[in-house]
């Protein structure tokens, strides 16, 4: 099952305006559909295309790159004839997946985009890990781009709801509510989007066995234990580190302030005995990391904490399965009892995620922001995630709380507009009711986190 996915267009855009002068690299985490969607771009815009995977390419193949990059004539013929397929100047593209397994071959893109006759792109994860980077020369001629999970907006084309999305933006944008019923068809379709997630084969089991939850769980259980063999197969010195930090990934999101406190973690840790722990995290797309900002008056970057991070999994669908790990597998009933609110789990921790993975998705890196009274002591402001218009002249943030149930409290969201109110541009409140003003607080329910 193919679906459509936005980055197709990002793809297109690629094409025509590298016009051959550069190669496109497209990064992501495993198994969120990279080979698929770039190969059904090759298959679409080309008239002929090689696909490379280097995690099954042979020997023979990856020798072709060390004997004949000085003799490019050759290197294509040989290709050619390998794969059996016709190569056509300014017409055919090769495709390098899973590059980071044989850095060599992303080196050489330096010579084969200068040749100039076919155009190449290179799929992977974990590309800037020291080990997979070591021995080679980066190429300049890479233009990146970051793939996610199918984001509510995917979620929804699969599932043959393509309307509902311009009506959400519509209103988001008049600042309306949605018609009564049509709200409720969209938080239905955004409870299936958080416990299914936007794994495509996560998705297209679920779909395939007429929405059903328990054959999405076993393709996420299969990703995880993947997930958890991408992790064995690291550094020693920091592998133990990774390890820990992803399987209390949800002990540590069921929190009240949900940060890793790393002492938690092991016995006397500290945040930079952790650093390379986060970059594999991040860089592999596993996680999505946000940072407290210290100072939120300026820019949230320049005054991002080392020590206070919090690690969001980079799929929530995939962390509703971690969290119900001790279970081989989660049935159909279970997780119809999640979705209507009837079993004990912590739903908070998993909207919360999934507003991380939307705005992600969305182009944002995340931001929090604590204020600790030292006359109360305790924190009088939590700020779940800090969005900035990046203006070095008029900036302006806006502030997201998350609430996952109708009762809630906003006095933390006021004190925080006072303090920063000359740099406050809008606040916004997520939560599970219909879109509504409150108190100059824009409160909109989750599938609305696609318009910010």
């Amino acid at each position: 099952m193919i679906f459509k996915r936005k980055i197709y267009d990002k793809f297109l855009d690629w094409k025509n305006e590298a016009a051959g002068q550069k190669a496109l690299l497209v990064e992501g985490a495993r198994r969120i559909g990279k080979s698929t969607v770039v190969e059904e771009f090759a298959k679409q815009e080309y008239k002929s295309y090689i696909l490379i995977d280097f995690a099954k390419a042979p020997e023979d193949v990856k020798s072709y790159f060390y004997l004949h990059l000085n003799d490019l004539d050759t290197f294509y013929m040989l290709l050619s004839v390998y794969y059996g397929k016709e190569l056509y100047p300014r017409e055919s593209i090769i495709i390098f997946d899973e590059v980071q397994l044989f850095p060599k071959a992303r080196e050489a893109i330096k010579y084969l985009v200068a040749d100039g006759r076919y155009d190449f792109i290179e799929t992977g994860s974990l590309i800037s890990i020291k080990e997979n980077v070591k021995d080679i020369v980066i190429p300049s001629e890479e233009r990146h781009i970051r793939m996610h999970p199918m984001d509510f907006e995917e979620f929804c084309w699969a599932l043959n709801e393509k309307p509902l999305i311009p009506y959400i933006c519509s209103c988001f944008k008049k600042r309306e509510p949605l018609e009564r019923s049509i709200h409720n068809k969209a938080m239905l379709l955004f409870k299936q989007y958080l416990l299914v997630g936007g794994m495509p084969k996560a998705v297209a089991e679920f779909l395939s066995g007429q929405k059903a939850f328990g054959a999405a769980d076993v393709e996420k259980r299969d990703i995880l234990t993947l997930y958890r063999s991408d992790i064995m197969k690291i550094k020693a010195q920091y592998r133990s580190k990774v390890l820990a930090i992803f399987d209390q990934l949800p002990g540590l999101l069921s929190r009240h302030e949900k940060r890793v406190v790393f002492n938690r973690i092991a016995e006397g840790s500290s945040a930079d005995q952790y650093e390379e722990t986060f970059f594999w995290l991040s860089d592999s797309m596993v996680c999505n990391e946000c940072r407290k900002a210290n100072d939120p008056n300026v820019g949230l970057s320049l005054n991002e904490s080392d020590t206070y991070i919090k690690c969001y999994m980079g799929d929530t669908g995939l962390l509703v399965s971690h969290a119900f790990d001790e279970n081989e597998l989660l049935e159909d009933e279970v997780y119809k009892q999640i979705l209507a609110g009837k079993l004990g789990i912590n739903e908070g921790m998993l909207y919360e995620n999934m507003i991380a993975q939307m705005l992600t998705a969305n182009g944002h890196r995340l931001f929090f922001y604590t204020h600790y009274n030292e006359e109360k002591k305790r924190n009088d402001i939590e700020i779940d995630f800090i969005l900035s218009n990046n203006s070095k002249t008029k900036y302006k943030m806006y502030p997201i709380e998350v609430k996952s149930g109708t009762n809630y409290s906003i006095e933390s969201l006021l004190r925080f507009r006072e303090k920063h109110k000359s740099r406050i541009g809008e606040c916004y409140i997520i939560h599970p009711r219909n879109l509504t003003v409150k108190d100059d607080i824009l409160c909109i329910p989750p599938y609305m986190t696609i318009c910010l």
